[in-house]
């Protein structure tokens, strides 16, 4: 007997703001609340043939709240609800230790978590382990092999998720996110004071307070990026799904671009730009398409993009011999409104007589946020250094 592969796709996406909840739900009337809007959510599905869905006091297993009960054309499918009022994406690790009965001939099981509002972060820690989802709103991804694939997002609700502590698209936070994201610390243990004491003086970038750090670790343990150590301090856990979080807050656009032009090419050019880099003691560096050109060659262009401190810029007119212009410019210079862009690391090195890199984290933010090929230049990148070095074993 073979299942029938109908599935029922509904996309629906905008943004949703993140507030307090405006609305609180006892523990009997959100099991009831979840489970009118599952019923809600099959009932809206006509091929499905019978279901149905029983609270835990109707069902023999009490390791979870709800349990549905679906029969499609062929097989049986038993959907595992555990309904909650509010989760930090940290504690959901918890769930997935948690025995589920198995699947077997003609019978699937699929755990599933309800409440009020899921974050974008619960989502996708569901989706990585297995887990289906919904909520009070109607969005959801309920994901039944070969039987249902139902996805719904963007759905308003009055039930907000709670706001986070700390906002990643500030510098300062951005120059923790750098760190833990570098490729040469990978499977490094820190503690906050390690974080604060990594900015190194002479790499002339603002070390964070440790009070900052400490809102942007906490931020980062609740939404389960990093984890505890049994030892003491912690250990970057989920690096492709930070880079995400944090590309999708930074804000490339605050630096200010001005074009050049220089006769200089070849040899002499990147010969001047080192130089710079010497004069300027780590304050100006490749970056973008050029970064990127010496990291993870993927897409060519003609021009030369760097970083340069507003203070240096004087001195890389002089060494390029090259004039600002309204078009027909060769060289891109990017004055940083957030000096953390200069943490090179080891990642910013490319050897002798040549300027050095951003490190390749920032590479990236750069890329997928510049325009023209930049997303593409930006997906090989991560596909050929920062995938591959992060997943060296782990000390």
């Amino acid at each position: 007997m073979t299942y029938v592969h109908e599935k029922c796709y509904v996309h629906v996406f905008v943004n949703i703001g993140l507030f307090m909840n405006t609305q609180i739900l006892g523990e009997s009337s959100l099991e009831q609340e979840l489970a009118s809007k599952l019923r809600e959510l099959l009932g809206g599905i006509p091929w499905l043939g019978d279901w149905r869905v029983e609270n835990i006091g109707s069902t023999p297993n009490t390791r979870f709240d709800l349990v549905a009960k679906l029969a499609p054309p062929a097989g049986e499918v038993t959907l595992y609800v555990e309904c909650k009022s509010e989760m930090r994406p940290s504690t959901f690790h918890n769930l997935i230790t948690r025995e589920i009965p198995s699947s077997g001939p003609g019978r699937v099981t699929v755990p599933v978590l309800g409440m009020p509002v899921v974050s974008p972060r619960l989502a996708d820690l569901c989706l990585q382990h297995g887990w289906s989802w919904y909520d009070l709103a109607g969005n959801c991804h309920l994901d039944v092999p070969g039987v249902i694939h139902l996805e719904r997002r963007g759905l308003e609700s009055v039930y907000r998720v709670p706001r986070p502590r700390a906002n990643l698209g500030t510098p300062e936070a951005g120059g923790v996110v750098r760190a833990l994201l570098a490729p040469e610390n990978k499977g490094r243990r820190w503690t906050q004071r390690d974080m604060r004491r990594h900015f190194l003086p002479e790499w002339n970038i603002p070390e964070p307070s440790l009070g900052l750090v400490n809102k942007v670790v906490q931020h980062l343990r609740d939404e389960a990026y990093i984890e505890v150590l049994e030892e003491g301090g912690f250990r970057l856990r989920d690096p492709l799904k930070l880079l995400y979080a944090w590309r999708d807050v930074y804000r490339f656009d605050r630096n200010e671009r001005r074009g050049y032009f220089t006769l200089l090419q070849g040899k002499r050019l990147r010969e001047a730009l080192a130089n710079l880099d010497l004069e300027a003691g780590g304050l100006a560096a490749y970056a973008a398409f050029s970064a990127a050109d010496l990291q993870a060659p993927h897409v060519r262009q003609p021009k030369i993009w760097i970083y340069v401190r507003r203070d240096f810029l004087p001195r890389f007119e002089a060494l390029t011999e090259a004039k600002q212009v309204d078009s027909g410019e060769n060289v891109v210079v990017l004055i940083p409104n957030d000096e953390g862009v200069f943490y090179l690391g080891d990642g910013g090195s490319v050897g002798d007589r040549r300027m050095r890199c951003t490190n390749p984290v920032q590479t990236y933010v750069d890329l997928f946020h510049c325009g023209g090929r930049g997303e593409e230049a930006a997906e090989a990148l991560l596909e050929q250094r920062l995938k591959p070095e992060w997943s060296v074993a782990q000390p």
